[in-house]
């Protein structure tokens, strides 16, 4: 008897960035320990031995990137995409030469369609003077159909008590929470996305959620909408590593994942079934077929 295809594709450790298939075009984790403020929202610290204006570094576990005074990337410009920048912990602040701007963090979304073109500023405000300041974020770059490369660029913010969430337990009452960042999973559809975007076409099943997976827990991921669905599964923070390790095909073993899905309609690949598990193991990223 011929047993079934695995729907794993491909399994590879997480770098900087993280590799991504079309049509999402850049996926970034950065998670810096930043220090106490020093009342000017940069660093209580020395800057001394960083490359300012191009630091990189993760010095003492931060970096200020493009930024001299403040951490963060000042302005610049973008065109042709969008940018869906998804913070965890910490907070952003945005500008743009649409006159939006906005302080979010801890949870909330933004999701900016470049189009025809746009400048944006992303700063790293560290308020915090008597205590750390952690940011954690990703950052996920999304092309634009090409009908609308020269769309006008749009300004979208999915605070995060709007953005739908879903608990679910397994049989032995294990927990997963699901955060729908854009598509749907089961019942559960996320906000309206931008209008110009591969995600507001229904046939595209575009997705980006967040799962976060007590350890040992398990989760059958809903079906795709079509054969030509990918799905890439990050695993971000993992516990420590599996005694044997683990190579049953479908098993997760992180505590956390972020999970891009699209469809690829040049593609076709087995429909099957896909059960995770999350337990411990070195971080790592998988790409499946549709499940």
């Amino acid at each position: 008897m011929t047993s079934a295809p695995s729907p794993i594709l491909a399994v590879r450790p997480l770098g900087f960035p993280w590799e991504t298939d079309d049509p999402f075009l850049f996926c970034v984790h950065h998670d810096d320990g930043y220090p106490r403020g020093n009342g000017k929202m940069g660093p209580a610290a020395s800057l001394a031995g960083r490359d300012i204006g191009q630091d990189f570094s993760r010095k003492d576990g931060w970096s200020m990137y493009h930024g001299d005074a403040v951490p963060g990337f000042p302005a610049h410009p973008h065109r042709g995409f969008e940018t869906v920048t998804i913070v965890r912990r910490g907070l952003i602040d945005h500008s743009d030469s649409l006159g939006a701007t906005a302080r979010f963090g801890g949870g909330d979304v933004q999701w900016v369609t470049a189009g025809r073109g746009i400048v944006h500023s992303e700063m790293f405000p560290l308020l915090n003077v008597d205590h750390a300041n952690p940011l954690e974020l990703f950052q996920v770059w999304l092309n634009l159909p090409a009908r609308s490369k020269m769309a006008e660029p749009h300004f979208t913010m999915l605070w995060r008590e709007q953005i739908p969430r879903r608990v679910l337990r397994d049989a032995a009452g294990r927990s997963t929470e699901v955060t729908i960042v854009a598509g749907r999973f089961g019942d559960a559809v996320a906000l309206p996305p931008p209008p110009d975007s591969w995600a507001a076409q229904a046939e595209a099943d575009v997705a980006i959620w967040l799962l976060r997976m007590e350890a040992g827990a398990s989760l059958a991921l809903p079906a795709a909408a079509g054969t030509g669905t990918r799905r890439t599964l990050y695993f971000f923070r993992a516990l420590q590593p599996l005694s044997p390790p683990s190579r049953f095909a479908g098993q997760w073993r992180s505590r956390c994942a972020l999970m891009p899905t699209w469809r690829w309609p040049a593609a076709t690949r087995p429909a099957s079934s896909c059960c995770c598990r999350a337990g411990r193991s070195p971080s790592r990223w998988r790409t499946m077929g549709r499940s």
